[in-house]
């Protein structure tokens, strides 16, 4: 079977997410940039994009209306793969408490979509929000450019969810620049979710295992690859082949994880 098929989906998937325990963090891979994490009572979705469109190659493993359990919804930016108006309202929806979390430029494109400010936590670089014993702290993602305005801020984020002892970094879209290993080092990020889809505005594979390295992250994870046909121009499968012989043959010390779309992953604690 194919990595990018669901290997759990629908209500096996999501009933498997509401009733995990997880006395430590676990995530599932929801396909290209989505990610479900959940520790302790706090499940969190990052970048979840769950609704069919042209040239989308799999089938997305959940339909919105199947969760009920999020706490948290996470948007990178505002691009349609990563904050996707059905699917952020199907969560809202079927979570009554949940809320989006995003880039405070990004607000005024939310609500046009149809997502009430009373649903919304606006962030930016340096700022932290709490939920429930946890916090999430955002920094500068690169499109290309490290694009900044006075009112907007930084309108491409990555997050830094802090689980305990454990920091999971999700990079969005980015290229590296100047001062991003600068900025996450002070972090102790355990696991670096990296966009492996290439230029114009994710990582060359050598550039994410070089950032894993640079802030000492102990696991790297790949994404952005393989769901959407524009983002497997070489082939889905031969892209994320070529990190892991990458990794194997230049980066024998450092963890990586590549996950299968709707697999359960325990963050190893050692």
């Amino acid at each position: 079977m194919s990595r990018l098929q669901p290997t759990k989906r629908g209500a096996e998937l999501s009933l498997e997410i509401e009733a995990a325990e997880c006395p430590s963090p676990v995530m599932w891979w929801l396909g290209h940039a989505g990610f479900a994490l959940k520790f302790r009572e706090a499940v969190v979705y990052v970048d979840p994009f769950l609704s069919s469109a042209p040239g989308r190659l799999t089938a997305p493993p959940l339909t919105p209306s199947e969760i009920r359990h999020a706490g948290l919804v996470l948007a990178t930016h505002d691009d349609p793969e990563h904050m996707d108006g059905p699917t952020i309202l199907g969560i809202l929806s079927g979570s009554k408490r949940a809320k989006l979390v995003l880039p405070k430029s990004a607000a005024e494109h939310a609500n046009r979509m149809g997502i009430p400010y009373s649903r919304m936590v606006t962030t930016d670089n340096g700022l932290r929000v709490e939920y429930l014993d946890d916090r999430i702290y955002a920094v500068p993602s690169s499109h290309g450019e490290l694009d900044w305005t006075p009112l907007g801020g930084y309108p491409y984020l990555g997050y830094l969810i802090r689980f305990g002892e454990c920091t999971i970094y999700h990079a969005g879209d980015c290229v590296p620049y100047p001062d991003l290993a600068q900025r996450l080092r002070p972090f102790n990020v355990t696991v670096a979710v990296l966009p492996i889809g290439g230029r114009p505005a994710n990582f060359e594979i050598p550039e994410a295992a070089q950032l894993a390295e640079d802030i000492g992250a102990r696991w790297l994870v790949p994404m952005h690859y393989g769901t959407f046909a524009k983002d497997s121009a070489p082939g889905a499968e031969t892209e994320v082949n070529r990190f892991i012989a990458h990794m194997l043959g230049h980066r024998p010390a450092q963890k990586f994880k590549v996950f299968e779309c709707g697999e359960m992953w325990h963050v190893p604690t050692d």
